[in-house]
This record gives C-alpha cells, structure tokens and sequence, in this order.
C-alpha cells in the first residue's frame, strides 16, 4: 500500500529538520523543498539537501528567487546589520524576511498540487519564533484557508492540510523529541551569518535561542562556531 504524499519545507535549520522526521514518522513520503531566496546565510542550502538526502526524502527541489531585489531584511540586504543583541520583546527584528513564508508556502503549494499531495509541512513555531508575524498559528490557518480557496485540489474537494507541529514547542521540547527519534542536529545550521562552512557566529537571535533550547534540554549542542 503506498504512503500518502507531503511536501516539507526544509531550510537546513534545527526546526525543519525536526518537522521532516515528525512527517515521516506519521506515515508520509516527504518531498522536500528549499529556496535560495538571495539570503546571506547561503550555507544552510548545502545543509537542506545533505538532510534531505541522508533522511531519505524521495525528491528535493531548490527554488531559486531573488528576494534581495526588494530587501528590507538585515538576511537579504548587505547594508543591514543582523542584530547581534537579544531582540525586545514585542518588537519584530530587522531579520524578518516581508512575505518570506506566504512567498515560500504558495510554491510549496504548488508543487503539493503538482505531486498530488494533501499535506504541506512547515517548521513555524509561535513560542521560539523571535517575534515574525508569519510563524503565529493565525498566520497558518489562514493561509491553510486560501490554499483551499485557491486551488483546483481544494475546490475538487482534495482538503489540504498545513501542519505545523512545531508551533507550541519550546526549543528545548523540539530538541528533546528530535534526539529522542534520531535526528542528527549535527547536520544542520541555523545561524543567520553562518560562513560558508556552515560554522555558526554564536551571536544573533537564531544562534542564541538553539543554545538556550539545548541547554534547557541538558543535552550537547553540536553546533561547530567560527
């Protein structure tokens, strides 16, 4: 009997590596997806497909966009410095990508459409999300409402579904489930300026918040710095 089909968005990170394996074990043939989307931190692409290859997704697509052609974002536009200094509560940080997930998940979208997919995975967290507006449970089922809107698979009566099993978990509980299932966070890369070796700066929001979610999982974080 085959297994039903889901697309994974996967950028290389602690959390979609996380959200791959969750997919897998319910079940699902994971088709993974990345987008080179122009941002600084480009070592984290070679970390998405050697994930995606080494957990065995059955296909892996890299989508080429060119974000930094409208910038706004200290990930996309080189004259903006990534904040090396914890972000104010309330506050949205200048590595906030506009439009980053809507753009990413309509592709993902697609391709779901194409392979004949009815669920779309996604590693957006409302608790460890550094303060994006798109990584908010509203933001997700909104969108899971317009992906039924909008396409001939929801219009047909093919109901997609987003997941996001990420969304209530601390970092220190995706760390816990992930060493507890296999995962190999060794693999991954979630700093926002890691150099081409994938070696983390150890300073921005996204290196600070893996470290604190290892250490409040009192398990070893694997991260190689610069």
């Amino acid at each position: 009997m085959s297994k039903p089909k889901a697309v994974v968005l996967v950028s290389g990170g602690l959390d979609s590596t996380t959200v791959l394996a969750m997919a897998q074990q319910q079940g699902f043939d994971c088709y993974t997806i990345s987008f080179d989307y122009g941002q600084r931190h480009r070592a984290e692409l070679n970390s998405a497909a050697n994930i995606a290859k080494v957990m065995g997704a059955l296909s892996h697509k890299v989508i080429s966009l060119d974000l930094r052609a409208i910038g706004g974002s200290a990930l996309t536009d080189d004259s903006l410095d990534v904040p090396e200094t914890e972000t104010k509560e309330g506050d949205i940080p200048i590595t906030y990508v506009p439009a980053r997930n809507t753009v990413f998940m309509s592709i993902a979208l697609g391709w779901a459409e194409v392979l004949g997919a009815q669920d779309i995975f996604v590693g957006v967290n409302a608790v460890d999300y550094s303060g994006y507006p798109d990584c908010r449970p509203e933001y997700i089922e909104a969108f899971e409402a317009m992906a039924n809107l909008a396409t001939r698979a929801g219009v047909e009566g093919n109901r997609l579904t987003i997941h996001a099993p990420l969304m209530k978990m601390g970092k220190d509980d995706i760390v816990q489930w992930g060493t507890a299932n296999g995962v190999d966070y060794s693999l991954t890369v979630s700093c926002y300026q890691a150099n081409d070796e994938g070696r983390a700066c150890g300073k921005c929001d996204s290196c600070r918040l893996r470290r604190d979610g290892f250490i409040q999982a009192g398990l070893q974080d694997p991260t190689r710095y610069q």
